[in-house]
């Protein structure tokens, strides 16, 4: 997948600034594609240049005038291109998981501490979902919603944002146990 796909995906819900473009991303997207928000400045010009996006420029009074970007009709066929096209595996790369592999050599206090931080981070990033989810559904349960919703997709991918968080978390605390309980077990007594 290239930056492009989820850029155009974003966009599926309306016009959209650079600057709400990349709230888009902090909130829903970034939970399956992180972008810095100078990336995304230059896919929205790049797409722009290609046609698969249209920008509009609104003039403000008090601030500076600011664009607000659609996805076209080039920019729907191309997101159906993506969607036909096989799905590569995915794959994990954490730089934490390499620490964690060097466990019996290192000092645990070190990944003790930084297993902690992603634990909290985790921890707050399905608080964040869960709220985006309640914001999407309204005051319909998730079966009545997932049933009847107009826009299902973000949806979809929050709750695989949630699952993936919650195993991060879970993870995280039970490597901290292990590690906690393998440290007082083979400490000097």
């Amino acid at each position: 997948m290239a930056l492009r796909h989820a850029v155009l995906a974003a966009l599926l819900d309306g016009e959209l600034s650079g600057y709400q473009l990349a709230k888009a991303f902090d909130v829903g997207v970034a939970n399956f594609w992180y972008a810095q928000p100078q990336q995304l400045y230059a896919e929205l010009t790049r797409l722009e240049k290609e046609g698969l996006v249209a920008g509009r420029e609104v003039v403000q009074e008090s601030r500076p005038n600011k664009r607000l970007f659609h996805v076209t009709d080039a920019g729907l066929a191309e997101l159906e291109a993506f969607t036909a096209a096989a799905a590569k595996p995915a794959f994990i790369r954490d730089d934490l998981l390499v620490k964690v592999q060097a466990a019996e050599r290192v000092d645990t206090a070190a990944l003790v501490a930084q297993l902690t931080e992603r634990a909290q981070v985790a921890q707050a990033k399905i608080d964040l979902f869960g709220s985006l989810l309640h914001r999407l559904r309204g005051d319909r349960t998730e079966d009545e919603f997932l049933r009847h919703g107009d826009r299902i997709g973000p949806y979809l991918t929050c709750l695989r944002g949630v699952a993936f968080e919650q195993e991060n978390r879970d993870w995280c605390v039970r490597t901290i146990a292990v590690l906690e309980e393998r440290r007082q077990s083979h400490a000097p007594h």
